[in-house]
């Protein structure tokens, strides 16, 4: 779940070896094309089309360090695939938290003991309801067997959706989602 690859580049400049994945061919070439620039060190960037609920590719306690933001559901559609091929097709809640618990698994599984896991994931509403997309994802991935080491809570400024909810949430009274939950896991 590289997206844009921001990350990636922090990686490359801070000389980390990363591991990019995404189900979306946009986002990994976004990616690659972020990366063509030189440094000197010798980082290595490893770029892959995968789902992350199946990285067979990469071994056991293989991973240092993990920082992924998935998305919410079917809030912003990342693609035309269907459900199987990618999570933000997915409109139940339930069914969504299924799915993200099959990519903690795989996260637990090629995390080394003691490293660390973070997942920046918001919240949503559903029939004007506030849904704690964020507190059900958590809880996945403690049924994994992760340890909640924090929980950073990011504001959110200038999104380009405000404008038009804020006016949606004054008619239909309800309060703007302004947060997201960046979870810190350990694996033990």
């Amino acid at each position: 779940m590289i997206g844009g690859g921001t990350t990636a580049i922090a990686a490359k400049i801070l000389n980390r070896h990363i591991t990019c994945v995404d189900v979306n061919e946009q986002a990994l070439e976004r990616t690659r094309k972020s990366l063509e620039f030189e440094v000197e060190n010798k980082s290595k960037q490893r770029i892959i089309k995968c789902d992350a609920r199946n990285m067979t590719f990469i071994k056991n306690e293989e991973i240092d360090f993990v920082l992924t933001h998935p998305p919410y559901a079917d809030i912003v559609k990342y693609s035309e695939g269907k459900i199987e091929e990618d999570l933000s097709g997915i409109h139940d809640l339930d069914k969504f938290c299924d799915e993200i618990e099959k990519v903690a698994s795989e996260l637990y599984r090629v995390l080394k003991k003691g490293k660390f896991c973070a997942i920046l994931m918001g919240d949503t509403r559903r029939n004007k309801m506030y849904q704690p997309l964020a507190f059900k994802v958590m809880e996945r991935f403690l049924k994994q067997g992760f340890v909640l080491k924090e929980d950073i809570i990011k504001r959110q400024h200038n999104c380009k959706a405000t404008g038009f909810w804020v006016k949606r949430s004054q008619e239909s009274n309800f309060l703007l989602i302004m947060h997201e939950h960046l979870f810190i896991f350990q694996k033990n």
